[in-house]
């Protein structure tokens, strides 16, 4: 008997270890989704109109990357009305919540986590938020769609004080 415990310890081992990474991996629903995000890796371009109390155009490179963990990397630039936005952060699919996120920090102290959701081919995410950094008590509203191979992006800003409000749309290409 004293011969088998260590057999049934390493078998024991054996089997945590098998069943322990099978529950970290994604599921098969999770890997497909993870796919999709995966197809919209590259360089994207963007031109689009700003308007508010005049218009402006508004040019934009986007940059989506491999990421850790099955997580998909993107770092942008836009340029409008003289002033530069950067962008940057994630998008996943988060297999525990079924749910896609998306995680934005920008240049302009604004930073905030957005839900996705499929719509017909392809995920949009939504993104409210308040930002009083600054001074400023301003409310952003954007949307971010990955449809049909191309990328849409869609914001406003809205000054709570003046109530004015800034709001683009961009569509992005190859």
């Amino acid at each position: 008997m004293s011969m088998f415990r260590p057999l049934l310890r390493n078998v024991a081992l054996v089997g945590l270890v098998l069943s322990s990474a099978l529950v970290a991996a994604p599921t098969q629903a999770a890997r497909a989704e993870i796919e999709f995000l995966s197809g919209y890796l590259g360089e994207w371009r963007g031109r689009g109109t700003l308007t508010g109390a005049s218009s402006e155009t508004v040019v934009c490179r986007l940059t989506l990357s491999p990421g850790n963990s099955d997580k998909i990397n993107y770092n942008g630039r836009c340029t409008m009305a003289g002033n530069n936005l950067a962008i940057q952060g994630t998008l996943a699919y988060v297999d525990s919540s079924r749910r896609y996120e998306a995680v934005m920090s920008t240049n302009a102290t604004f930073q905030g986590v957005a839900v996705g959701q499929r719509r017909g081919n392809g995920v949009v995410f939504n993104l409210q938020e308040r930002n009083r950094a600054d001074g400023q008590d301003m409310s952003i509203t954007a949307a971010i769609a990955l449809q049909n191979g191309k990328i849409d992006v869609n914001f406003k800003v809205t000054d709570a004080k003046s109530g004015g409000t800034m709001q683009a749309s961009v569509p992005f290409s190859k």
